[in-house]
């Protein structure tokens, strides 16, 4: 049985490119289309695969493009186990705009997954965390990315109550309605965005003070065990019941888009947090992985040598005092 154990119910052929300039009704020459498995789950067992992670990619798959996701994810060596689906697995679409490096992303709603197809998956993932007398359960399913049409947004929420037990840790990286259903139900880690944050807590969050506040009422309230949350150019912040830090980003060239760089960070900060690292370390390792994303084009995303390289330039979180 697998350590990490990622799901992705909505996962994408990710398409990537760029131009020189994004103009209307023109006719746009573009460089080579790179092809990546995507998703938040696939991404984040890529990583966690590069990382020396012992992990499984779990998925909805179908049609031509969920073919080549699965074959894209042979080829690097990452196990899989994709259940099939009636539908044909959606493709995403980026463009880097290479007169002003903006990146531009054009991401469509996937397929309409079947009642009994999404059930099918909920089932099969929680006799597989149930371990078995060949093997122990899993430590970690991380659920990752946006709902495909036809899945319910509790489903994770549904996940959350199915593998809750003794050994197994669920970490949920949504948004929306389906993040607020498995915060209700009560998860092991999240990562929200500012945004997500602001959204969750109806706070405008307007100072470092208030991030950390936030992320920490998760902890209190008993929605989350541990709050990662991204802050963009101003780093991440990390929440637990010992207490809250803040990491600064570290400054990369971004010349190839940020796509994947959210499922990069998660993915190494599980890897530390598995480890047995500190926290503070912890998101040491998740800041250094979310800016090795940043040289990579597409969502060829971090790659083991730059994390390691870069985690050194990462310096101590600090911790931010709490109000009783």
């Amino acid at each position: 049985m697998p350590a990490f154990i990622t799901l992705t119910l909505n996962p994408a052929l990710d398409l990537s490119t760029a131009t020189e300039r994004l103009q209307p009704t023109h006719k746009l020459r573009c460089g080579t289309a790179l092809r990546f498995a995507g998703g938040g789950g696939i991404n984040v067992a890529r990583v966690l695969h590069r990382l020396g992670a012992d992990v499984q990619a779990w998925g909805l798959a179908g049609g031509v493009a969920g073919a080549q996701v699965a074959d894209l994810l042979a080829a690097e060596g990452v196990p899989t186990r994709f259940l099939p689906i009636a539908g044909d697995t959606r493709e995403n679409f980026s463009v880097l705009e290479t007169a002003t490096g903006q990146e531009f992303r054009f991401v469509l709603p996937g397929p309409s997954v079947q009642p009994a197809e999404w059930q099918d998956c909920v089932a099969q993932l929680s006799q597989q965390t149930q371990g078995s007398p060949h093997g122990a359960a899993p430590r970690w399913l991380v659920a990752s990315g946006s709902l495909p049409p036809g899945v319910p947004d509790d489903i994770y929420a549904q996940l959350a109550r199915a593998v809750g037990g003794p050994g197994v840790r669920l970490a949920v990286d949504t948004s929306g309605a389906a993040l607020s259903a498995a915060l209700q139900a009560g998860v092991a880690v999240v990562k929200p965005s500012l945004r997500e944050l602001r959204e969750l807590v109806q706070q405008p969050l307007a100072r470092a003070a208030d991030w950390c506040a936030a992320a920490h009422s998760l902890v209190t309230s008993g929605a989350a065990e541990v709050v990662a949350l991204s802050v963009g150019e101003d780093g991440a912040v990390l929440a637990t019941r010992d207490g809250v830090w803040q990491a600064p980003a570290v400054p990369v060239p971004v010349a190839t888009g940020t796509t994947g760089a959210g499922d990069c960070f998660l993915a190494a900060l599980l890897w530390a947090l598995d480890d047995g690292q500190p926290a503070p370390d912890a998101l040491r390792w998740g800041v250094a992985a979310g800016a090795a994303a940043l040289l990579s084009p597409g969502t060829a995303l971090a790659h083991a040598a730059d994390v390691k390289r870069i985690v050194a330039s990462v310096p101590p979180p600090v911790a931010h005092a709490l109000s009783a």
